[in-house]
């Protein structure tokens, strides 16, 4: 039985083993600092790099225990030893050392006299360092010292040309035979200070990086207590369970009742912020906070025969290379070599593609990827928690049905989040989820509706004439994506782009918005001047990614918008870019980490808003949203539309785009299927005649 917590200690442990999200972040910042090393010691334009190497693992000792920036130190410098030797691996143990200091001090809450402290500590360990080295290996030092002589002598004989230099030149001398016969205390010494005078400049600019840091999320919202019972996750029984996040105002969960046994399939349906994702986190081991959870063991998470997660972005899971090592990625070799690949792979339909690159796959079939590397570990209980949401119909009807088989084949139970109704369709049972809350049925929304245009197009604003682009051209790995596009698009159009996943969408998205070049054919963006390839006109074309939250850098909303805006975006703009996408000017002092994903996509479109470009693609506006969601991003692009703004569209939401654009044009294969209908726009401004794409 699990009894409610305080989550804020699940956060942040003071004692035991490593916690995935120590490793996951040291595993990152640690080969950043080892980018940073290396570069910086190899390339000699980069040398600067050395100077910031300190931030990474000081952000690590700023956010976790010591033990985490430790780990992360030693695995980075055997990596740094192998790729560059033994000098960078020595100044990366020196940045370790300081961020360690500053993020360590900084984490405890203390001041100057810490550092001061800290610092003398660790100068004399790197005082006695090369000290002992020299001691323990006398020929390296003689010879060491060797050179030392044989150079003073030389720039002294050099010196002795010039009658007048003569006395510098017995100046060098007499300054290397003190510092040899000295060198103990000049190297000790040296090292000694180095430290204590590089960690108290750093307490002000490091620290200062830590402190506008400090706004970025650091907790794992899966990271529960350590439970050593025996794995036996099924069956689970949440008995009035309610869940409240540290510093929340309301109950992301109230009242939950729920059992969940071996041999079933459940699907929990709800729409965005209804407490879904949170409630697979309590089934996935995480403790509520009010409430009982009762399962005969431990949750385990992630471990052989316990609780695997599918989630929302495929290739956020994806870490192998090739498909086929994906699948027993993080398996002890013991486990990894009991595990029939091959039978995995042909289960969830990829038998054909063990050797392909996991890089090559679409979003549904990395999806099927996830699910076989989850049943790897045999697991009696799998979550997949809105892995539907950002594939394509085929691909979303595909896996429901492979989700669904599962309890039939194998002596486990599958829980699927999703808000599409339709998903539930196969489900033993239904629990829909509305405010935190078990209700009966959820409210329906309107679908978007035709918006018919109110402004007249313009002439030809982009155009792409036997557009071709091949991924590692030339190369044993070459992937063909797109195979010659022809399009024109025209000034205050809206066109919707069609095609499934793998089809090439979000390659020619890329193109449109100049962060590709095509390895053939044109793109090119036309003004008032003349046309001119898209990748040079940088901010003539903006790009609204799928997945809106890696596009929001800044702290705050506002900053944000402002950021994208350049110098001229003061506060009237922000608030003015914040009105055209329908979000309140109270959302200018709001963080980006509280932004729900509807909320986010809004903020991208404000910032683009701000920015003032000709053309704005968006790939795959709808992804992830509820109905309510989607009906609400389909009546602001029409806004948008409406304002004079051209938007290409690229997304398999045929239904609920097609009434807000003036054309449809079908990719396949990296092929338009009709060029005919792709080459011009109508002239005619109906979105209900044209929405096929048909141009005549």
């Amino acid at each position: 039985m699990t009894a409610p917590s305080d989550v804020g200690d699940v956060a942040s442990p003071s004692h035991g083993p490593l916690r995935p999200i120590e490793l996951a972040t040291g595993a990152v910042l640690g080969g950043v600092t080892i980018g940073l090393v290396t570069l910086g010691s190899v390339v000699p334009a980069a040398a600067g790099l050395n100077l910031i190497a300190a931030v990474p693992l000081g952000l690590l000792a700023h956010r976790y225990r010591l033990r985490a920036t430790v780990a992360a130190t030693a695995a980075a410098m055997l990596v740094t030893f192998v790729a560059a030797g033994l000098l960078p691996a020595g100044a990366l143990l020196a940045a370790a050392t300081i961020g360690g200091i500053i993020g360590t001090v900084k984490r405890r809450g203390g001041g100057l006299p810490t550092v001061l402290g800290l610092s003398i500590a660790a100068g004399v360990v790197w005082g006695a360092i090369p000290i002992g080295l020299l001691l323990v290996f006398g020929e390296t030092r003689r010879l060491l010292f060797d050179n030392v002589r044989n150079t003073a002598n030389g720039v002294a004989k050099i010196l002795e040309r010039q009658p007048q230099l003569e006395s510098i030149g017995r100046a060098v001398i007499h300054i290397a035979d003190l510092a040899l016969r000295w060198w103990w205390l000049y190297i000790g010494g040296g090292a000694f200070v180095g430290v204590i005078v590089t960690a108290l400049l750093s307490w002000y600019f490091l620290g200062s990086v830590l402190d506008r840091l400090t706004w970025l999320p650091g907790r794992d919202r899966l990271d529960a207590p350590r439970d050593d019972r025996p794995i036996e996750p099924l069956p689970v029984t949440l008995r009035q369970v309610g869940f409240r996040y540290p510093g929340a105002r309301a109950e992301a969960l109230r009242d939950i009742d729920l059992t969940v046994r071996v041999g079933e399939f459940v699907a929990i349906v709800g729409h965005n912020g209804s407490g879904k994702s949170t409630l697979t986190r309590v089934l996935a081991g995480l403790p509520p906070t009010g409430g009982t959870v009762e399962r005969p063991g431990s949750a385990g998470l992630g471990l052989l025969g316990g609780t695997a997660l599918v989630l929302q972005r495929p290739e956020s899971q994806t870490l192998g290379v090739l498909v086929a090592d994906d699948v027993v990625w993080g398996l002890p070799p013991e486990l990894a070599a009991q595990v029939d690949v091959g039978a995995l792979l042909r289960e969830v339909g990829l038998g054909e593609l063990g050797r392909a690159e996991t890089a090559t796959l679409s979003g549904g079939q990395q999806q099927r990827l996830a699910v076989a590397a989850a049943l790897a570990r045999r697991p009696a209980l799998l979550i997949a928690d809105e892995a539907t949401s950002m594939i394509d119909p085929d691909g979303r009807r595909e896996l429901v049905a492979l989700l669904a088989d599962l309890p039939r084949r194998h002596p486990m139970a599958v829980v699927l989040v999703t808000h599409h109704e339709a998903d539930a369709a196969a489900a033993d049972r239904v629990v829909h989820l509305a405010e935190g809350r078990a209700v009966d049925r959820l409210p329906s929304w309107p679908r978007p509706v035709r918006d018919p245009r109110r402004r007249p197009m313009g002439d030809a604003v982009l155009e792409l004439r036997e557009v071709r682009h091949t991924y590692n051209r030339r190369t044993p790995w070459a992937a063909p994506a797109l195979h010659g596009v022809d399009l024109t698009v025209r000034r205050g159009e809206a066109l919707l782009i069609v095609g499934g996943n793998g089809s090439g969408k979000s390659t020619l998205a890329w193109i449109m918005a100049g962060l590709i070049v095509p390895t053939a054919g044109r793109c090119e963006l036309r003004d008032s001047a003349a046309a001119r390839p898209v990748h040079r006109r940088i901010g003539g074309v903006a790009l609204a990614f799928q997945h809106s939250r890696l596009q929001l850098q800044r702290e705050t909303v506002g900053e944000e918008i402002q950021d994208w805006g350049e110098h001229g975006t003061g506060s009237g703009a922000v608030g003015r870019a914040l009105d055209a996408v329908g979000l309140d000017r109270s959302f200018a002092s709001r963080s980006i980490e509280e932004l729900s994903g509807g909320q986010a996509k809004r903020v991208v479109l404000a910032a683009i808003v701000a920015s003032r470009p000709q053309v704005v693609v968006l790939d795959e506006p709808l992804a992830g949203l509820d109905p309510q969601g989607r009906a609400e991003m389909v009546e602001l692009l029409a806004r948008l539309r409406d304002s004079g703004l051209t938007l290409i569209i690229i997304s398999h939401d045929v239904d609920d785009l097609a009434g807000v654009c003036d054309r449809t044009v079908h990719l396949r294969s990296g092929r338009l299927v009709d060029p005919l209908a792709a080459a011009a726009a109508p002239l005619a401004h109906d979105p209900i005649r044209y929405a096929t794409g048909d141009s005549r």
